[in-house]
């Protein structure tokens, strides 16, 4: 059955509300796993907010209602995630397809930085469409893609962690 389809409770239809409540906690709990799995695909590229609204202030049982509209927020909030991250796949596509056209001709992106976070992939670093020779290069038209190097925090660190075990 899909996830945004309404799985039926049986138990309402045989009287057993006991039993009904139990498929609710069930299809609950079957939704914050799939919500948690969305939230942990998307990270750290994307924050997803995976807050299910309380059903009440104080901590009680909850009835019937309650489960059944616990479940909707859970399918709702599962709907708007998957939508959020098939967006930023989108993004991301057409950045990567951005950045092989920059690397076949730089000439066409002047100046243009696409970052690692831009193409979905994690780090630091980017890669930018700059001038060779600095501004002899850009009158005369030769433009190159630089790749950066990364983190520039982390190259700093390793040199001092490097002088330290010289020591």
């Amino acid at each position: 059955m899909g996830l945004l389809q309404r799985e039926p409770v049986p138990a309402l239809h045989g009287g057993n509300e006991r039993l009904a409540r139990a498929e609710l906690r069930r299809q609950i709990g079957r939704l914050e796993l799939q919500l948690s799995g969305l939230v942990a695909e998307a990270f750290p590229r994307l924050d997803l907010d995976a807050a299910v609204p309380a059903a009440g202030r104080e901590p009680r049982v909850l009835g019937f209602g309650d489960l059944e509209a616990v479940r909707d927020a859970l399918v709702a909030r599962i709907a708007t995630a998957r939508r959020a991250l098939s967006e930023r796949a989108q993004v991301e596509a057409r950045n990567r397809e951005l950045l092989g056209r920059m690397l076949a001709a730089p000439e066409d992106f002047k100046w243009l930085r696409v970052s690692r976070a831009d193409i979905g992939r994690p780090g630091c670093g980017h890669w930018h469409s700059r001038p060779r020779l600095g501004p002899l290069g850009m009158l005369m038209g030769w433009w190159q893609v630089k790749v950066s190097s990364g983190c520039p925090l982390a190259g700093r660190l390793a040199a001092v962690d490097q002088e330290s075990q010289g020591d």
